[in-house]
């Protein structure tokens, strides 16, 4: 999927960086700073748990909205992902690709 994302969401005028695994994110995001962060919780060498307790421990990072992008939905880890400051929770499964892009227009408006 995220070659997917890499794809469509510069046609849609969106600069795209993209991190291979949650410690890459967190290495990335310390080099140049995103307007926004869509993040998946099944990562390798970090969760998107482990992720976001760190992201919100940077103070020049933890005010990036981060929309969470995952399959899981099960409501423990809505409320956990929301409880580490996810922005928003969206659930890859039940969105097309052009609504997950209105919900990105929303939050960096």
């Amino acid at each position: 999927m995220r070659r997917v994302y890499e794809s469509k969401l510069p046609k849609e005028g969106f600069d795209v960086v993209s991190a291979i695994d949650g410690q890459d994110g967190i290495d990335k995001m310390k080099l140049e700073i995103p307007d926004l962060v869509l993040l998946d919780l099944i990562m390798p060498k970090k969760t998107g748990f482990e992720f976001l307790e760190e992201v919100k421990q940077i103070k020049n990072l933890a005010k990036i909205p981060i929309l969470v992008l995952s399959n899981l939905g099960q409501e423990e880890d809505i409320e956990r992902s929301k409880k580490l400051g996810a922005t928003a929770f969206l659930i890859k499964s039940n969105m097309a690709i052009k609504d997950i892009i209105e919900k990105i227009k929303q939050y960096l408006v």
